[in-house]
């Protein structure tokens, strides 16, 4: 089992004679992805790796009915389009890999796919991987391999550190999902969660949080109330940011006192997750959790 991402991913790559576009796709195939098409206006008939590229989404779903996912490497002022085709198209799960885009765009297409059934992923994130089954996004998946820790994570370059740490101590993932760290963004850490509890093959998650926004602290929440149920071990990134300063990620930014470190630490702790003060201090926490 996985959460949102399995062998049965049949990905469309929207921006895929760009730079990025073309390079991941490459990635991905390799990694065993099925990729059935790309997308760039302009450009169809070409293909890219093997890959038939077409004009529309609704002309490269229209030759690939099993198309089901999609991943966005459109450039910002273009990107929001790119959702609205996905959606539009049917298209259930849309990774959205692109950084720099207005939160007020962000804010329109996130809220128009709920209201269709599409999961949007990101924007600015670094995608989705279920190891072994499928790759969706830019993470290098050699540093991650089948097992039954779930990772929902704010931050692209932790996500892979840990994911190798656990790997290295034996602990393999199910699905890792890197949510974005804009502050706004599709999936949720309470909704990641919502659907790791759903996945028996899912025995612990490991939360990489920051500061800036709530919500770690309403994932907190959720746990409080019992609806999460599986173990947690949390790291929350940003303990030494100088006050008031944004720290890499557009949605790390702590404002009117709320979204620092020790607000983040205090609500999950009372949750009764254990919280790492390092990101090397997962897989020893994550043993402890999974023996009791």
């Amino acid at each position: 089992m996985a959460v949102l991402l399995d062998e049965n991913a049949r990905v469309i790559v929207q921006g895929i004679t760009g730079r990025e576009g073309s390079f991941h796709t490459r990635l991905m195939l390799e990694y065993g992805t099925k990729i059935v098409a790309g997308v760039t206006p302009g450009k169809g008939g070409m293909t890219v790796h093997g890959v038939p590229v077409y004009d529309t989404m609704a002309e490269a779903v229209a030759e690939h009915p099993e198309a089901n996912t999609s991943i966005i490497f459109v450039p910002a002022r273009f990107a929001p389009d790119a959702v609205y085709e996905a959606v539009d198209a049917g298209i259930k799960l849309v990774v959205v890999i692109t950084e720099h885009i207005p939160v007020h765009e962000t804010l329109k297409f996130v809220n128009y796919a709920r209201q269709k059934g599409t999961t949007i992923i990101g924007p600015n994130c670094p995608g989705i991987i279920s190891p072994g089954k499928a790759k969706v996004g830019i993470m290098p998946g050699h540093v991650f391999k089948p097992g039954n820790i779930g990772i929902v994570s704010r931050s692209g370059t932790l996500t892979y550190e840990i994911g190798y740490a656990l790997s290295k101590k034996g602990y393999g993932q199910s699905t890792v999902i890197g949510i974005g760290g804009d502050p706004v963004i599709g999936l949720s850490f309470t909704e990641a969660l919502r659907l790791f509890q759903e996945d028996p093959e899912t025995e612990a998650v490991v939360l990489v949080g920051e500061i800036g926004g709530d919500m770690e602290e309403r994932a907190a929440e959720m746990i409080k109330r019992g609806e999460f149920t599986k173990p947690v071990v949390a790291f929350i990134a940003g303990r030494t940011a100088p006050p008031g300063k944004r720290m890499g990620h557009a949605g790390a930014i702590i404002m009117m006192g709320t979204g620092t470190y020790e607000g983040k630490v205090k609500a999950l702790t009372e949750a009764g997750v254990k919280v790492a003060k390092t990101p090397f201090e997962i897989p020893s926490l994550v043993e402890e959790v999974l023996k009791k």
